[in-house]
């Protein structure tokens, strides 16, 4: 009978990436072999092995951040990657950005608009319409909801201070900060993005919510408008 692919299990068991992930824990395994675990079949000529090796080389040039890019026709475009594997896949990357989101708000206060930028980046720097997100804290500054206000075109969002605070005071923030991103990949505020969140200021400090930053992702970039004096 002729099989009609590979699996990890046929490796030599020293070899087997699941059976060296429980013996020896996750960091034992290269990027490739980590993907191996989740693929679990190969095809007639390819084990689960080289389909990571092939969908790793799709990212290449951006290294495993590159993978929260991935589509499911990318992921389908590697040969024996079919619907059931892109499915997984997708769902691996869209777990690892929550935790990933979920250690971030564990850590304490919001203190550095690196660190936000950070954690936002790779849900927003691919994005082909601009999107503003609300940012609420409580007091002591740490995260307590944030959620999408506004989608817009290519090169404009829409955002209305009333949608802002709305939010705001649904939530009892006491703080806010906004991000947007900016298709082009080129992060500098338009002067558009500077009359709009100074008026947001404005409101803010009327109504006792403070609007502590307003983050304008770009592609792998970062403005800050608090930083650079624009608040």
């Amino acid at each position: 009978m002729i099989k009609n692919h590979f699996t990890v299990k046929e490796l030599p068991f020293e070899q087997q990436p699941d059976e060296r992930c429980l013996k020896d824990g996750g960091r034992s395994l290269t990027n490739a072999e980590l993907l191996a675990v989740i693929i679990r079949t190969g095809t007639s000529n390819a084990r689960a092995t080289d389909l990571a090796e092939h969908l790793l080389k799709k990212v290449e040039q951006d290294g495993l951040a590159g993978l929260y890019m991935l589509t499911a026709k990318d992921i389908m475009s590697v040969r024996g990657m079919g619907k059931v594997k892109a499915a997984q896949m997708l769902a691996v990357i869209e777990l690892s950005k929550r935790i990933s989101k979920a250690v971030f708000k564990k850590n304490g206060p919001y203190n550095s608009p690196e660190l936000l930028a950070k954690y936002y980046m790779q849900d927003m720097r691919c994005l082909m319409r601009e999107q503003v997100v609300l940012v609420m804290m409580d007091a002591k500054s740490c995260i307590i909801k944030d959620e999408i206000i506004s989608v817009g075109t290519v090169d404009a969002s829409i955002l209305s201070p009333r949608e802002v605070f709305i939010k705001a005071l649904e939530y009892q923030a006491v703080f806010i900060v906004l991000l947007h991103n900016h298709p082009s990949g080129d992060p500098t505020p338009s002067g558009e993005d500077i009359r709009i969140t100074q008026r947001i200021e404005r409101v803010g400090q009327m109504i006792g919510i403070k609007l502590m930053d307003h983050i304008i992702i770009g592609d792998n970039r970062y403005v800050s408008m608090k930083e650079k004096g624009m608040l």
